[in-house]
């Protein structure tokens, strides 16, 4: 079988890495997480996304059928830690395409754990 990049930018194989978590299995930790998530807008796994979103702030729709659609092209994470006993950040940048021109998204996201695994909660995004 030909193995395959993990679209989260590990090095490593899809199976191996992000595949395990998008077939069920529970992400160790929030950075983890968070890659798992950015390789599930790279992969259209709207399920995914919206199962690994907290209840309390999930939207009804992850947006994944807006047009254009954007092409991601990139994740650099810039810093990673631990607020609470159940809590944790990441702070990132996920850099895409729409129409031929380059965005970035900076976000620094909340993350918290709860009956035995973590969820995205929010994010704020950075000025700088």
């Amino acid at each position: 079988m030909k193995q395959q990049p993990c679209p989260c930018g590990s090095g490593h194989d899809y199976s191996d890495c992000c595949g395990r978590w998008h077939g069920g299995r529970a992400a160790p930790n929030a950075e983890t997480l968070m890659r798992s998530r950015y390789a599930a807008y790279v992969l259209g796994l709207a399920d995914y996304l919206k199962a690994t979103w907290h209840p309390e702030t999930r939207p009804a729709d992850v947006g994944l059928a807006e047009a254009p659609a954007p092409k991601w092209i990139g994740l650099s994470i810039i810093d990673t830690g631990t607020l609470s006993d159940d809590e944790a950040f990441v702070e990132f940048v996920a850099r895409y395409k729409v129409g031929g021109r380059a965005h970035r998204l900076h976000e620094k996201s909340r993350f918290r754990h709860r009956e035995g695994g973590w969820y995205y909660l929010d994010g704020e995004f950075p000025t700088n």
